[in-house]
């Protein structure tokens, strides 16, 4: 079956990697075959059985078409919990001025926000067009979607610091309630 996918022109490269071994790997790893139109942005992929790996290979090239690096967005093809969770600001900033303004605030001084949440909550954040995007597990992601909702809705970043360092600790312990001692 083929499926159809549109990314920005200039993440085309990306995908194609240095002497097309990024699209090779993906192509090896999937048994899926990538048409690659760099004029449009347009790719089409096709896969024989596994709807699975095809909706995992869909994932991985979003994922590099919102600006992660190939070798971040190729764990989605590693590990079948690792989702991609896209937010659109564009519904939120009405202008260019104010979405530079809200990208401002995910990413942080100095790019201190969005380090800062990798770290906690480890995840992969990136901020690229109009959208951010989290790479991480279910509860991750549902973490980081709230924090950024706070950002978005204004609220202090020493105030989603404190709720990022707290649902850290609770990742911490529901880990260490998951491990068997016994």
């Amino acid at each position: 079956m083929t499926q159809y996918l549109k990314i920005p022109k200039e993440r085309i490269g990306a995908i194609i990697g240095p002497k097309g071994e990024t699209k090779k790997f993906i192509e090896e790893k999937t048994a899926c075959q990538l048409d690659i139109d760099s004029e449009s942005g347009k790719i089409d992929i096709t896969c024989e059985g596994d709807p699975l790996k095809e909706f995992r290979i869909l994932e991985t090239i979003k994922a590099i078409g919102r600006g992660f690096s190939p070798e971040k967005a190729l764990g989605i093809l590693e590990d079948d919990m690792l989702m991609l969770e896209i937010i659109d600001l564009s519904d939120v900033a009405t202008t260019p001025k104010e979405l530079q303004r809200i990208k401002g605030r995910i990413i942080g001084r100095g790019g201190r926000t969005r380090e800062l949440a990798e770290s906690l909550i480890n995840v992969k954040i990136s901020v690229y067009g109009k959208t951010v995007s989290v790479l991480g597990y279910a509860e991750q992601n549902t973490i980081m979607r709230t924090a950024i909702k706070m950002l978005l809705d204004g609220a202090a970043h020493g105030a989603v610091y404190k709720f990022l360092e707290k649902k850290h600790q609770e990742l911490l312990h529901s880990q260490l309630d998951s491990i068997d001692f016994y």
